[in-house]
């Protein structure tokens, strides 16, 4: 499933910190584009590029160790900064168009809203703050991975996670791919509930054969849980319930077709 837009939204909420967001995950892109090529389009790899994701990108046991990995046959890939800044460098690289696309259309659907309902600045603090969380859990169950993580799908489930508390009832355009293309209209706690459900169980099921895996599904669990939970506490210290109470229905419309005479009806 592929989520196209908000049916419920009729006006797009200003959100300039999720459109620079956006610009910058494609301006990356394109500079990994001079280094790895054509390739890069469909996850290709070329040496320059993987030297830019072992410098730039999140090496778990660097962190562990608390030294910066330097040998390697083809270079140095030691980073020109602390190790703790690839934790957000690396939310910004990408390693494929198709890892790109999918990752900017959630959050092109999803983070505009949230930006509208926290605020520029908030929005900033908390999608860093997911990405953060996202990046530590996966640390946490692969401490000394020498693989970098890159991708910034760790912070999108974390404004996920959000607009889960946020915007529950909302109704999402989504393609569905099954033997067929289709759109159709999901609502949010379907759609992220189904995907945070498939995310968990992936990440139970790669426990012990990480290696074997390209995709790191719990930075996906931990961005999507501390999102929900950054968004509760901000629930809870504002004096808003959890999930948003039920809109009243609309009032009925008058039956146009009878006849009135000093307000009483003829018939």
């Amino acid at each position: 499933m592929i989520p196209l837009s908000d049916a419920d939204t009729r006006r797009r909420a200003y959100a300039p910190v999720n459109a620079v967001i956006i610009g910058l995950n494609l301006l990356v892109f394109l500079y990994e584009f001079t280094l790895g090529g054509l390739g890069l389009l469909f996850g290709g790899d070329s040496l320059r590029l993987t030297l830019f994701f072992l410098t730039w990108g999140f090496i778990p046991r660097e962190l562990t160790e608390g030294a910066a990995l330097t040998l390697l046959t083809a270079g140095d890939i030691a980073t020109p900064a602390p190790t703790w800044v690839t934790i957000f460098t690396s939310m910004f690289i990408h390693g494929g168009l198709l890892h790109l696309a999918g990752n900017l259309m959630f959050l092109w659907v999803f983070g505009s809203n949230i930006e509208g309902r926290l605020g520029h600045v908030k929005y900033l603090l908390f999608y860093l703050a997911t990405g953060l969380a996202a990046t530590l859990t996966h640390w946490i169950i692969e401490p000394s991975s020498p693989v970098p993580l890159v991708g910034a799908s760790g912070a999108i489930a974390g404004v996920m996670g959000a607009y889960l508390l946020l915007y529950p009832r909302n109704r999402i355009n989504t393609i569905i791919l099954f033997f067929f293309i289709t759109v159709v209209q999901v609502s949010a706690t379907l759609l992220l509930g189904f995907w945070f459900l498939w995310q968990l169980i992936q990440a139970v099921l790669s426990v012990g054969v990480s290696g074997q895996v390209s995709v790191a599904f719990w930075a996906h669990v931990g961005g999507f849980v501390a999102g929900a939970g950054i968004i509760a506490i901000y629930k809870l210290l504002t004096g808003q319930p959890l999930r948003p109470s039920k809109p009243p229905p609309p009032p009925p419309t008058p039956n146009l077709g009878r006849r009135y005479w000093r307000g009483r009806p003829l018939d």
